[in-house]
């Protein structure tokens, strides 16, 4: 009952992120997110693409502007969202993630990748520059990769994505659960709690500038020790056993 498996079954459709697929993943990553069973949300997907992007027969002149702002609109509401869960996020991602499908894992806490995995955002090929991908993708990578990937459309293998910090990790295909629900275990051994302030407060303190970011994190890390856990972990510590979290 720790994990959320969130998988992208749209296999056909190479998993695009339709209006109704972006609110199907926005009520899974929401359902019973305060339940104190729930550590970890693993986002996956069927088939030989992770994620596409978006479903571009939605964005034909067929349909109005109206409709046009509803998609991007939750789209980028869906990837403000993950980062504001309490629990970390993880991309496992077995293949193709292009244009939002790219976003998406660049917004998750973590993204283990196999090593057949690619990375791109190819809407300036078809006349659609990826501008909600590249903010999530200028906050992951270097500027120059970022803008190099949104410029040409060219892919990023999975080790380019490692090395720039697009993913957190490379494994062989046959690794990827086990590699994923490693990083898991790993986490739920730790207090709720104590993740969802941390997290939080990384998001927050990441776009301060250095002076308002140490007072902000001085002022948490007090906040962490009138926590139950925050005073467990260290009695824990102390006396050499370990902790038993209230979360």
């Amino acid at each position: 009952g720790f994990y959320r498996n969130i998988i992208l079954n749209s296999p056909r459709r190479r998993n695009a992120l339709s209006l109704s697929m972006l609110q199907a993943l926005r009520e899974d990553l929401l359902h019973d997110v305060k339940s104190k069973e729930l550590r970890v949300i693993i986002i996956s997907a069927e088939g030989p693409v992770f994620c596409s992007g978006h479903d571009l027969k939605e964005l034909s002149s067929e349909d109005d502007v109206k409709h046009h702002s509803q998609v991007f609109e939750l789209c980028a509401e869906v990837m403000i969202l993950i980062q504001k869960l309490p629990v970390p996020v993880i991309a496992k991602v077995n293949g193709l993630a292009t244009a939002a499908g790219c976003q998406l894992v660049a917004s998750c806490d973590i993204a283990v990748a196999s090593e057949k995995s690619q990375f791109a955002t190819p809407g300036v090929n078809i006349g659609l520059f990826c501008s909600t991908p590249a903010v999530a993708l200028g906050r992951s990578l270097p500027r120059k990769v970022a803008l190099e990937m949104l410029f040409t459309g060219e892919p990023l293998s999975a080790q380019e994505a490692l090395m720039h910090g697009l993913v957190s990790k490379v494994v062989p295909e046959d690794k990827l659960e086990e590699e994923t629900m490693k990083i898991s275990h790993r986490i739920c051994e730790n207090s709720k709690s104590v993740l969802a302030l941390g997290k939080a407060t990384f998001y927050r303190q990441i776009t301060q500038d250095l002076d308002t970011a140490y007072k902000m994190t001085t002022q948490v890390m007090v906040d962490n020790l009138t926590l139950r856990d925050g005073q467990e972990g260290i009695e824990a510590f102390i006396q050499k056993r370990k902790p038993v979290w209230s979360h």
